[in-house]
């Protein structure tokens, strides 16, 4: 499992102590804040999770968890809603080079106007990846997340360009 833009690693950390099969997973967690990248590893090592690798790197370069690839899951939560729409495509396109075929991509976005998630839906169809599901919550934050699976093989290497650059307000 690889998680990009992990924060404190609440997505993989927060599931993993109880679930039934911890013992099978190793995951990556990508974060470049320091402060958030070690309360994940702190987190992690609270719950006796040494599967579990905490990264202060940069998320938006492959070369930061190259060799955690290809992923049987690719989390992408919490991205796309600070990025630019031309910076979404590109990881979106850029996801099957990430992962291993049959594996699952998770996602996550806000619907807020103008909504973009039909969009990024079909960018993850033209990228190869099958929808396994699609939530739109009524949250107050309009949040929706995404279940993709890579149903083809992936090309043969992960990309060398920059997947995007967070938008500063």
């Amino acid at each position: 499992m690889v998680s990009l833009c992990a924060g404190q690693g609440r997505d993989v950390i927060g599931v993993l102590p109880y679930h039934p099969r911890r013992g099978d997973v190793r995951a990556v967690l990508v974060e470049s804040d320091p402060r958030n990248a070690g309360v994940a590893c702190r987190a992690a090592a609270g719950y006796g999770l040494s599967q579990v690798e905490v990264r202060q790197s940069d998320a938006s370069l492959a070369a930061s968890f190259a060799d955690a690839l290809p992923a049987d899951v690719l989390l992408l939560c919490g991205i796309f809603g600070n990025v630019s729409d031309r910076d979404i495509k590109r990881t979106v396109h850029a996801a099957p080079a990430l992962c291993r075929c049959g594996a699952t991509v998770i996602w996550t976005r806000h619907r807020r106007p103008p909504d973009l998630t039909p969009q990024i839906r079909a960018w993850f169809a033209e990228s190869g990846l099958d929808e396994l599901a699609f939530d739109a919550l009524e949250t107050s934050s309009l949040t929706s997340v995404g279940v993709h699976r890579l149903s083809r093989t992936a090309p043969a290497r992960p990309p060398s360009h920059r997947l995007f650059t967070f938008i500063t307000t």
